[in-house]
């Protein structure tokens, strides 16, 4: 039986007003997050502040270290929410398999080095190398975004990884693209990148069969 105690006390919030409320702020946090990247690409680490992403998020400085309190913390969840979206949108191109397609898949791996992601965590990778706070998370996110996309790889080449050189040689195409990377920051090198895609591709149908 109930005694109806308790039953006019209210939390003031409904869930109704809460779902709203947490749908805000998750807006929030991705145009920050995306906003760093951008900055970060276009500006590098000694012009991307917080305070300079937060205008470019068109929000307050308060609402942005709300949710990343420090710079380190902003711009490594940037990298790595960016990071993780190109990972998505790489498996998304080929969402039944690359159908042995092993050059259009070599081609859509070089474009994730070629793009504003890459630029962005060139600068964050440079500054970490003279930050000694930034340098851990920087090195772990690395490794991280490393396997996952050597995973990708993998599993869109279709290599068998007890073949012996397969792993090496699937290694040594994600090296080469971040050579290719870091040449198409200085200048637009898309014909010398064609070939080379089309080269790897061939190296790879001799390697993994």
């Amino acid at each position: 039986m109930s005694t109806g105690v308790g039953t006019g006390v209210s939390t003031g919030v409904s869930t109704t007003e809460r779902a709203p409320k947490q749908d805000r702020s998750r807006a929030t946090r991705q145009r920050l997050l995306e906003a760093a990247v951008a900055c970060l690409a276009e500006r590098g680490w000694a012009g991307s502040t917080v305070a300079v992403v937060a205008e470019r998020a068109g929000v307050s400085r308060g609402a942005a270290q709300h949710h990343f309190p420090t710079r380190e913390d902003l711009f490594t969840a940037a990298v790595e929410y960016v990071a993780e979206e190109r990972s998505t949108a790489l498996r998304a191109l080929f969402p039944q398999g690359a159908a042995g397609d092993r050059r259009a898949v070599v081609s859509a791996l070089v474009d994730l080095y070629t793009g504003p992601l890459f630029r962005a965590a060139l600068h964050l990778w440079v500054a970490a190398s003279n930050e000694d706070q930034l340098r851990p998370r920087v090195t772990e996110l690395e490794a991280r975004v490393g396997r996952e996309t050597h995973r990708i790889a993998v599993d869109l080449l279709a290599a068998d990884e007890t073949r012996p050189g397969a792993r090496e040689t699937v290694q040594g195409l994600l090296d080469m693209a971040r050579g290719l990377g870091l040449a198409n920051l200085l200048t637009d090198d898309r014909a010398r990148r064609e070939r080379v895609v089309t080269q790897w591709a061939l190296l790879l149908e001799e390697t993994l069969g």
